[in-house]
Order: C-alpha cells, then sequence, then structure tokens
C-alpha cells in the first residue's frame, strides 16, 4: 500500500502517494561498514592549511562510481580532495537539492580514548572512532542510500547533487569555498541543502522526545587582536604595556553581557517548545519580554529543552588564546590575542560596533576568519517533510526546529542562492550526549541509529 507524505510541491502541503521503496537490508550493513571503514582513514585537519582529506575522497568516488554516478574529484592544494556527483531526477524542470558531507575531522590523542581514535571498532552495537558523528557517519548515510536507489532502480524527483569536502573543520579554504568559488556550474539549480547537524533525538524532562532540525547557524567572526605599546624594561614603570592593555580589552570581552536578539528562528523553536510543554506561547515581540522573562520561560520548558536555545539567542565572543612577550624583564612592544566570535543573523552591526567599544583605544582588532549568519524558513513543505520523515519512524517524538550555535559549510553554499537545513537524522537513546560527541573524546555512534538515519533519509529525499 501506498504510503502518504507532504507533497512540498503544494503550497497548501497535502499529502500525497510515494511508492514503498528505497532500503534494503544491504543499505543497512553499507552503513555501518562504510562509517568504520571512513573512520579508518585518518583525514586530520590541523588547520594551516595542514590537512590530508585524499583517501577518503578516493574512498566515496569509487563507491559512488559502483553505483553508476560519475563523481569529480577536486583538489585546490595536493591531497585537499573534494567529490562531486549529480543523481539525475526524473523531472528535469524541477530545482535541485544538495546533499553535503565533510571529510576532514579535527585531532584526537589515541591516549585519551578508550578505544582508538582512528580504528572504526564496532562494539556492542556502537560504531568508535573520530568523525562518527562529526560527520563520516551522514557521509555513510548519503552513500548508502544513493547505492540502494541504484540497486533498486530508485530515481529521486529532482537531481540530488551529492558534495564531499574538505577543510569544514578549519576555513574551507580547501573545500566548499573552493568549490563555490571555482565550481558553481557543478551544483547549477540547487535551491535547498541539507547536512549537519540535526534531526538528532533529545531526551527532554517527562519523557518528551525531540528532534531539533537546524534551520538557522550564527555567523563566524573569528578575530585578532593586537595591543601595541612601548617596549622596555620590566623594571621600569610603563603605562603604556602592551600586555597590559591586551590583558584589559580580553578581560572586558570577556566579561561582556551580550544584549537579547531573537530570531526568526529561535522565535519559530521558543514557540514549538512552549505549546510541547503545554504553555501558552508568550508574546515574543512585546517589548517587555526581555532576559529575566526570557530565563523564566526556559525554566518551564526545563534545562535539555532550554540548552536548544540558549547558546543562540544572543552574539557571543569568547577570547581563545594569547601571545605577548618572551622574556621575563622585557615589556613587549605587541601583544596578541584570538577570539571566537559568534554572531547572529542580523547582528553584524551591533557586533562590530561592541567590539570597537571593548578594545578600546590601544587595541585593533581585525577578522582572522569570517562567515555569514544564516536562516532558512520553516514555515515552509520542505520542513514538513523533514518533520514527518523523522515523526514517521519515532511515532510520538516531534521534530523543532532550532538555531545552531556554530556553523557549518552551509554559509558558502548559501552565496550561490542555497538554503540550507541541519539534517542528519539519528535515534539516539537516553543518556547519549550528543554534543560531547563533536571534538570530544570516545566519539561513537550506534549502530541503530546510522539504521535509523538510512531510513529517514531516504524518506525525507524521496518525498522533496
Amino acid at each position: 500500500m501506498a504510503e502518504s507524505v507532504v507533497d512540498p510541491t503544494d503550497p497548501l502541503a497535502r499529502p500525497r502517494a510515494l511508492p514503498q521503496a528505497g532500503i534494503d537490508d544491504r543499505a543497512l550493513l553499507e552503513v555501518v561498514d562504510f562509517t568504520s571503514d571512513l573512520i579508518r582513514l585518518d583525514t586530520t585537519n590541523r588547520g594551516a592549511g595542514r590537512g590530508h582529506e585524499r583517501p577518503a575522497a578516493e574512498y566515496v568516488a569509487e563507491r559512488l562510481a559502483d553505483a553508476g554516478l560519475e563523481p569529480v574529484l577536486l583538489e585546490k592544494a595536493r591531497d585537499r580532495a573534494n567529490v562531486v556527483a549529480r543523481v539525475p531526477g526524473t523531472d528535469p524542470t524541477a530545482d535541485a537539492l544538495l546533499l553535503h558531507g565533510h571529510l576532514d575531522v579535527v585531532p584526537a590523542d589515541p591516549a585519551e580514548w578508550t578505544v582508538h581514535p582512528f580504528s572504526g571498532e564496532v562494539r556492542d552495537g556502537v560504531v568508535w572512532g573520530r568523525g562518527a558523528i562529526d560527520m563520516k557517519n551522514m557521509d555513510a548515510m548519503l552513500l548508502a542510500v544513493v547505492r540502494a536507489w541504484s540497486r533498486t532502480g530508485v530515481r529521486p524527483r529532482r537531481d540530488v547533487v551529492l558534495a564531499f569536502t574538505a577543510d569544514e573543520e578549519d576555513s574551507a579554504e580547501f573545500g566548499a569555498a573552493y568549490l563555490v568559488d571555482q565550481h558553481a556550474d557543478l551544483f547549477e539549480g540547487c535551491t535547498e541543502g541539507l547536512s549537519e547537524a540535526g534531526g538528532f533525538t533529545v531526551h527532554a524532562d517527562g519523557g518528551l522526545r525531540l528532534y531539533p532540525v537546524a534551520a538557522g547557524e550564527r555567523g563566524t567572526a573569528w578575530l585578532r587582536l593586537t595591543a601595541r605599546g612601548r617596549a622596555g624594561h620590566g623594571s621600569k614603570i610603563n603605562r603604556e604595556n602592551a600586555v597590559s592593555r591586551l590583558a584589559a580589552a580580553v578581560h572586558r570581552i570577556a566579561e561582556h553581557r551580550w544584549p537579547l536578539r531573537l530570531t526568526d528562528t529561535v522565535r519559530a523553536s521558543l514557540t514549538a517548545l512552549a505549546e510541547l510543554r503545554g504553555l501558552t506561547p508568550p508574546d515574543l515581540d512585546d517589548p517587555g519580554f526581555d532576559d529575566a522573562a526570557l530565563d523564566a520561560l526556559l525554566g518551564r520548558l526545563g534545562p535539555v529543552a532550554a540548552a536548544l536555545v540558549a547558546p543562540t539567542v544572543r552574539n557571543s565572543a569568547n577570547p581563545t588564546a594569547l601571545d605577548a612577550g618572551g622574556k621575563v624583564n622585557v615589556i613587549p612592544g605587541a601583544a596578541r590575542a584570538l577570539v571566537d566570535g559568534r554572531v547572529l543573523p542580523g547582528g553584524e552591526a551591533e557586533f562590530n560596533a561592541t567590539l570597537d567599544a571593548l578594545t578600546g583605544p590601544h587595541v585593533d582588532w581585525d577578522y582572522y576568519h569570517r562567515e555569514i549568519p544564516l536562516e532558512a524558513p520553516v514555515d515552509t513543505a520542505t520542513f514538513a517533510v523533514l518533520r514527518e520523515a523523522i515523526e514517521h519512524f519515532d511515532p510520538g517524538a516531534h521534530a523543532v526546529p532550532y538555531c545552531m550555535s556554530g556553523g557549518t559549510d552551509a554559509k558558502h553554499f548559501a552565496r550561490l542562492g542555497v538554503l540550507g537545513y541541519g539534517f542528519s537524522p539519528l535515534r539516539l537513546p537516553p543518556g547519549y550526549d550528543y554534543a560531547a560527541m563533536f571534538h570530544g573524546v570516545d566519539e561513537r555512534v550506534p549502530v541503530d541509529a546510522l539504521h535509523f538515519g538510512v531510513r529517514v533519509l531516504n524518506r525525507a529525499l524521496l518525498a522533496l
């Protein structure tokens, strides 16, 4: 019997019939094997151009070619490889859909891990290793889905463009930024994209199961601070000490309380969470809705649900590195610091003006790396499809919109007009700390979660 899903071409989002199709037993085996194999390929990105994604790119390209696709490997620099392929749809007039995942991972120290971070070991129903969540699991799910389509003769309605990128864990200079700048033609027709990090289970108070689907990202604002002063002997009084000036500026930045700013995505998230708690959603446009009102609302939502929203209700700036001097009895003429800033959509002007004020007249600042904030609409048939796919395979759960505190490659593809959603679905057990897996020790993903993700992705992609 045909199933009923949301038709994204219908402005009223009426159901349409979707034939049973897609995932077979082999796909469920492959997604585990692919995740494990990709983890074993050490693609650590150490920043400053030091990365090695080529082995993973070749692995991905080979499996795409086995599925009858024509993958293209592209490098801006030696070994910094990306893979792009297109799955032709049945409707050549339809907009294309972009699916992207990065192949690089952050460093991992084996001495800190229970299982070697590049073993890809499958133990007690869990795949262990760096990239198990961020994000070789999603890469594996995409491979498993499109290969299943090839075996079973399934074609999506619209073209699906697959992009497996380098360098997401640093500046994306060798990855998505390079592809957008130099190979935009490969993404012709793409209007929407799916990638990390959304569609994962959050077990909230009272047995409430949430699946946050990302529809926004704060912008990246990595800053370099430079304090100038008068060099001199450490034994002399010096009112123009660059170290002191820098320390004062860093302290002001760290202590600053950024004002409350609610974006459309955060408003939608707060409203949905309030309704699921049986609360009357507050008037978020009321000038009286201030920090105290937000704190009261978050308290009623419960700590787990509140944690989805709290990091994205304001801009932020966190000092992360200091570099000054080198000898105890020498006052240097300059001192430097790095600051990790994150900016809400529409918050760039406020951010710049605030940094000017906080750094003061003796400390200069500039952008070490900068990427735009993003928002995608949630009152659309596309978001409804993503919600339906999750709730179909986990009845009683609720997909809700949220804004990511960090950023993804979606920022770069947005320059091509692609609306990005974070949707790498995983059904996770209670007690599993999803957020701690990102760049953390003992990163791992349950096998059952990968199976769930493949099924959900397949359903959503065919409906889209």
